[in-house]
């Protein structure tokens, strides 16, 4: 039983370890209740509706969104077939976008995008609300999924995630095996240690770092809260507050740890020959095939490493190497939120929180993907059998008034942790290329976070 508070942290238990309305004509209506959500129409919540039981006359036609133009015509098709067993008369259709992100930004503003969609990252709280129905309060919501602090504004939740993942490093155990490696690294200089074995004694990578496609660089930056801190208020609420965050702890912990390690990687030589060459889809396949020690990715690229070739079994994930007065932590977040569109009609807006309700709850999407699931009455998927004693944390919401205050800050400064331009990619660049030192970055980081904090007059903790 999965059971994250708004946030919890959860030990793993050693059993674990060893093995992630109104609608058309007819329509029921039993079971749930008009809703005000963030259109004029009066939509049931979705924590009201009994699936299989309402809304069995509802004649739609929905279309969703998505980026996972890989299983878009297999895996999600067949989801949607399923679906359409237990309501024939709702039609799913998929449409899947390579540029995501980029596309997702201009499409929304259109209105007839479609019906359901991975809300955007970069899509600011405050405006989530003139995009996407509400799917209730999120006071009720917290105590039965996980992972909506993301999807939460002014009190109401306004998408579900597709599961979660843990903060880790997706590895190949063989490769780990034939360099001598016997325990798992829990500091960074372990880490490095063992990257440099690889190096020494096979013929793998030991670190891919997918540089060229940039988003996978952006992994770096969900370390550097909980898993690097043990502080569930660290990304909402901490950061804000904190005079130089990017500064040396002097213990192997922080951002300052996080960072040093992909910068030592790169300086050491640990890495990619050619950085700038990567590529994402053919890295799934090398490591499957023992080309590749590791890559530092979320829990959610472990089932795709291992369906990338013919040897599955090899393919594990362990803990981000940090460790907090002697405990290791690992942040867990959600994966993309799926939404309904504000501007679809009643009967696709009720007939979409059928689908979006049907997915979290009994299609299975965590079992083919090995995510977290956002049904908290769900079992952890077994990609985390590794972390043993290793405690999850997810974010804490912001404190109220604050909801905007990361993203503002992140903004002003032009840092941009978790933002389409990558500050991790300036690491990596600057260690190959020898331009700045790792601590003149982490000083200009501090400057420009400083410099954005005194400018939204933010209280700074000495």
């Amino acid at each position: 039983m999965l059971n994250f508070k708004k946030i919890s942290g959860i030990i793993l238990s050693s059993a674990l370890a060893f093995n992630m309305v109104s609608c058309g004509s007819g329509a029921s209506t039993s079971g749930s209740k008009a809703y005000g959500g963030s259109s004029s129409d009066d939509i049931p919540k979705i924590t009201d509706i009994k699936l299989g039981e309402d809304y069995k006359d509802l004649k739609a036609d929905i279309t969703v969104l998505t980026n996972r133009t890989d299983i878009v015509d297999t895996v999600y098709a067949e989801y949607a077939k399923k679906f359409m067993e237990k309501y024939p008369n709702i039609k799913v259709n998929y449409e899947g976008i390579t540029d995501y992100e980029q596309t997702m930004q201009l499409r929304l503003p259109t209105k007839e995008w479609g019906d359901v969609c991975f809300i955007p990252t970069t899509l600011d709280k405050s405006e989530i609300q003139n995009y996407f129905v509400s799917l209730g309060d999120a006071s009720e919501l917290d105590n039965i999924y996980n992972f909506g602090v993301a999807s939460q504004y002014d009190g109401k939740q306004y998408g579900i995630a597709n599961g979660g993942t843990a903060s880790g490093i997706v590895y190949n155990k063989k490769v780990w095996q034939k360099a001598g490696i016997k325990e798992m690294p829990k500091t960074p200089d372990e880490f490095l240690s063992d990257l440099q074995k690889i190096k020494d004694n096979t013929d793998a990578i030991p670190m891919y770092t997918n540089f060229a496609g940039g988003w996978p660089m952006g992994a770096w930056d969900a370390y550097i809260g909980g898993t690097a801190t043990g502080d569930p208020d660290y990304m909402n609420n901490t950061i804000c507050h904190t005079k130089n965050p990017f500064a040396d702890r002097g213990d192997n912990t922080g951002a300052y740890a996080v960072y040093k390690t992909l910068y030592s990687a790169v300086e050491k030589k640990l890495v990619e020959e050619d950085p700038t060459g990567t590529d994402w889809e053919s890295s799934k396949g090398m490591i499957n095939k023992g080309e590749i020690g590791c890559m530092v990715l979320g829990s959610w690229a472990v089932n795709q490493a291992k369906d990338a070739g013919s040897n599955p079994d090899d393919i594990a994930y362990m803990p981000f190497p940090i460790t907090v007065n002697g405990k290791q932590y690992a942040s867990t977040g959600g994966n993309y939120s799926f939404g309904i569109n504000v501007n679809s009609s009643k009967d696709n807006k009720i007939a979409s929180m059928l689908y979006v309700k049907w997915l979290v709850e009994e299609s299975p999407m965590y079992d083919d993907e090995g995510s977290i699931p956002a049904l908290k009455s769900k079992d952890l998927p077994d990609v985390l059998s590794d972390f043993k004693g290793v405690q999850l944390i997810a974010d804490n919401p912001a404190k109220k008034g604050e909801e905007t205050l990361f993203n503002d800050i992140n903004n002003e400064s032009e840092v941009g942790l978790s933002k389409d331009d990558y500050p991790d990619c300036e690491i990596l660049e600057s260690a190959l290329n020898g331009t700045k030192s790792f601590d003149d970055l982490m000083k200009e980081w501090n400057e420009k976070w400083t410099s954005a904090q005194q400018k939204l007059n933010v209280e700074v903790n000495k």
